[in-house]
């Protein structure tokens, strides 16, 4: 089959740094770790495995740092090279191994990528997937599989950059023919949304800053208000078309991100809050929001969110930072800030029943309750993944927010 393979050896990481440097090409040139090639199908790893035939995968902001090679070195331990990326999908049942039931080849379906001990084969579990929160694993490096958190991280199970991938039968979920390609797409960016707002739920008096107007930061808005919160929303955005999709999706009010700190009157304002000038650097914001969604990983938003959150709020950490620059800690000691970070998704209790989040997601998409497929703007074939991450990485000339391969 055709694909995208992620192979970062030494030599390719270093020529990959120095030419992305001066062209942006560079990160996904001849001389990157990323190649376009023939590689065979991943075959089922046990009877209760099945192969997915790839409709859409997604290009989510964490394969950006991985081909922009600026992710956290961490990350390396629990993976295995060369793997195929792409978390993110929509698919078909291509093949079911012998003891698989109650899925038949030509049904579509989503997967959930996390790779924790059921799908490893791993018994007894470890102790958080005991309690099902699968999402925090300790044996991802275990079992039969090679390490890796997710599929599109583990050189075992493919990933959606290609036209197939293997996974677990606990991680495949049927997609009710309501459902459109696109929507189905953003099943999983939504649950990423989804699961820290209801660990973090705001009350319907509380102000919520989303920062960010990329797809996560729009699927947070979106989801926010699929879950019935009347809690006032701030976008803090960088380019208008992201302000556009947010009023959209349900923000009540939209800023734009200035240059150093400008944006900070416009948010002092909306939720009362003081500013003061010290001797240095960014102005010091007395109040601010109940509740900050950092959605961009970058030094700067991180920085902003921790300063526009008022005294005892709540920050949660959704951009993937790895090795933020140029962030002042200072708010969080002196404002007593509550900082926490979210990766994935998992099992949630809502209304006295627990279900994983992706199932959550699928039933409002179901229901018309959530509708983000306006989202899915650009869509490449695989052999045209040079356009694709130009296209993902260029939001001010393409006004882009999910870029998804399609089968060659």
């Amino acid at each position: 089959m055709r694909a995208l393979v992620f192979h970062p050896t030494i030599p390719r990481y270093l020529a990959a740094k120095a030419l992305g440097a001066v062209y942006r090409d560079g990160y996904w040139s001849r001389l990157s770790p990323l190649a376009y090639r023939q590689t065979p199908e991943p075959p089922l790893p046990r009877p209760d495995w099945v192969r997915v035939r790839v409709r859409l995968g997604g290009i989510c902001g964490s394969d950006l740092h991985m081909l922009h090679l600026d992710a956290s070195p961490a990350a390396s331990a629990l993976t295995s090279f060369p793997f195929v990326p792409g978390h993110e999908n929509v698919g078909e049942i291509a093949e079911t191994g012998p003891a698989v039931s109650g899925l038949r080849p030509g049904e579509r379906v989503v997967v959930d990528p996390i790779l924790p001990c059921a799908v490893r084969g791993i018994s007894p579990p470890c102790r958080f997937c005991a309690a099902g929160e699968y999402n925090l694993c300790e044996r991802t490096t275990d079992g039969h599989l090679s390490p890796g958190l997710i599929i599109g991280a583990c050189r075992d199970t493919g990933g959606s950059w290609a036209e197939t991938f293997v996974a677990h039968r606990s991680q495949v979920l049927p997609v009710p023919d309501a459902i459109c390609d696109a929507n189905a797409l953003m099943v999983e960016p939504c649950a990423v949304a989804l699961h820290p707002l209801l660990r973090h739920r705001p009350h319907d008096g509380d102000t919520v800053l989303v920062v960010g107007g990329g797809t996560i930061g729009q699927c947070v808005i979106a989801s926010l208000r699929a879950l019935g919160s009347r809690a006032r929303v701030i976008a803090l955005v960088k380019y208008p078309f992201q302000g556009e999709a947010a009023r959209r999706f349900g923000a009540d009010a939209v800023v734009a991100l200035g240059r150093r700190d400008e944006h900070y009157d416009a948010i002092a304002e909306l939720t009362g809050a003081r500013l003061r000038r010290p001797l240095m650097g960014k102005r010091v914001v007395i109040g601010g929001a109940d509740l900050t969604v950092e959605c961009v990983g970058s030094g700067r938003a991180l920085d902003d969110a921790l300063r526009l959150t008022r005294s005892g709020g709540r920050v949660v950490l959704l951009g993937l930072a790895a090795l933020p620059r140029g962030v002042d800690w200072t708010p969080v000691w002196l404002n007593e800030l509550h900082l926490t970070g979210s990766y994935v998704y998992g099992w949630e209790s809502v209304d006295g029943t627990r279900r994983r989040t992706m199932e959550i997601v699928l039933d409002w998409m179901g229901r018309g309750t959530l509708d983000v497929s306006s989202l899915v703007t650009h869509t490449f074939a695989l052999r045209d993944f040079a356009r694709a991450f130009r296209t993902a990485t260029g939001k001010s000339d393409t006004s882009a927010f999910k870029v998804a391969f399609r089968p060659d």
